[in-house]
């Protein structure tokens, strides 16, 4: 079994996930919570995230769960000072969450697009806002926003999607320089066509795996994991100059 880097800036470090419960966000929380660190996680998918806080309980430190709706953004917030009370401080925030449900350009409605970007883009800039105060008084701090390669691949049938995630980069790159002198890092993790349940359930068809192997340099599947491995260097105090930046996870497809 392969032996993957352990990381001591992040033990204590308060660590906050948002769509914590399923999929990549899950192995967020179950590789920050094996380094040692205080990880709360928001969901609006109760269940699985009460089963998975219960799952790590034996950890250096017990994940707390919070259920909430972050498009609500007053919930969001709600939810952040949740894990400030456990667990102090927030110096780490994984902006993780997203939906990519696929729509049509004819179906798309004013109402549909908003809440679009609600999901995949608004909560990364409040969320962000909120706590790059704690980490301007603990003296720093890293930000993970979470993209995709779905807009640098032309990919259609999702046009509100692909929209936010191209913007979360422009934010990133405006956050970076504005929380620079505070020592606060803002970089963008970009993912490619990640192989987690849902995506296997619902959009991986035969033509789907075609394009991987035509795309993807590295023939293998794409896991959870090795997203988790780069969020856990761009977190932590090894990646101490990296900031502004897109670390693309792909196998090599764009």
């Amino acid at each position: 079994m392969p032996a993957f880097a352990r990381y001591p800036s992040l033990a204590d470090r308060t660590v906050f996930v948002t769509g914590g419960a399923t999929g990549i966000g899950a192995t967020l929380v179950q590789a920050f919570a094996e380094q040692g660190a205080k990880v709360g996680f928001l969901d609006i998918a109760r269940e699985p995230g009460e089963a998975l806080a219960r799952s790590l309980e034996g950890s250096r430190h017990a994940p707390l769960f919070v259920e909430a709706d972050l498009t609500d953004i007053a919930a969001l917030e709600r939810a952040l000072d949740a894990v400030r009370e456990r667990f102090g401080l927030i110096t780490v925030l994984l902006n993780n969450a997203a939906n990519d449900t696929r729509h049509r350009i004819e179906d798309t409605t004013p109402e549909y697009w908003d809440k679009s970007l609600a999901v995949n883009l608004k909560h990364q800039f409040f969320a962000a806002r909120s706590v790059s105060a704690d980490m301007k008084q603990a003296g720093g701090g890293s930000i993970v926003n979470f993209g995709s390669v779905s807009w640098k691949l032309k990919q259609g049938g999702m046009p509100a999607y692909t929209t936010s995630k191209a913007a979360v980069q422009g934010l990133t790159r405006s956050l970076a320089r504005d929380f620079g002198p505070f020592n606060i890092r803002v970089n963008t993790l970009v993912p490619g066509w990640v192989m987690t349940e849902k995506q296997v359930r619902l959009w991986l068809t035969e033509e789907g795996k075609a394009d991987i192997a035509r795309g993807q340099c590295l023939q293998q599947p794409l896991l959870p994991q090795h997203i988790a491995h780069m969020a856990l260097f761009l977190a932590a105090d090894d990646s101490a100059m990296c900031t502004a930046q897109d670390f693309v996870v792909d196998g090599g497809w764009t």
